[in-house]
């Protein structure tokens, strides 16, 4: 895993080891980014369940303002911070090791420009942080949230909201919504 572009281009990423998280892949990353790499420079990003980091080093990596990124497990969160010195973005990027629900609560005043989600398979996380995110609104009318899953009830749960789906992409099992609220 590394980062695909930007200021920290190339740069191998330390990975979490074990069945309990699995990194989005390049060509998934790439794609992603390739989709949304008009709305990245100079952006406030919310990364919620952020692994190892690599999706939230990408984005600093390719010029957004300021990334926060949040995981409970203290493993993921000893990986990010090794990966953030590795990458020397440090400045960019604001690191919450805790539960995704009460990081909403603590950044409630922060408008972000994109949001991406990438909360445990099976689980209901995507749908129930979303709710959170409307809830207290943090988003502007031009905010795209991003979720990556392998289940498409968690898509079938997600249009039942007020939400507009822009776009949806299959990579493997992974299933890639970007939404839009209405």
């Amino acid at each position: 895993m590394r980062i695909i572009s930007g200021s920290a281009r190339g740069t191998k990423l330390y990975t979490l080891e074990g069945e309990l998280t699995r990194p989005t892949l390049d060509r998934v990353k790439e794609s992603i980014f390739n989709i949304i790499q008009n709305r990245i420079q100079d952006s406030l990003v919310l990364d919620l369940f952020a692994g190892s980091g690599a999706i939230s080093l990408e984005f600093a990596s390719r010029g957004a303002k300021k990334v926060v990124l949040c995981d409970k497990s203290r493993d993921a969160i000893n990986i990010i911070n090794k990966n953030i010195e590795k990458t020397h973005l440090k400045d960019k990027l604001e690191v919450y090791n805790i539960d995704y629900l009460e990081c909403l609560k603590k950044i409630k005043d922060i408008k972000f420009d994109l949001i991406y989600l990438d909360p445990p398979y099976k689980t209901d996380y995507a749908i129930k942080s979303i709710r959170e995110i409307i809830e207290l609104k943090l988003y502007h009318d031009e905010s795209l949230i991003i979720v990556e899953t392998d289940d498409q009830n968690v898509i079938n749960e997600i249009e039942k909201e007020n939400l507009q789906i822009i776009d949806k992409r299959k990579y493997g099992r992974a299933l890639i919504t970007f939404l839009k609220i209405v």
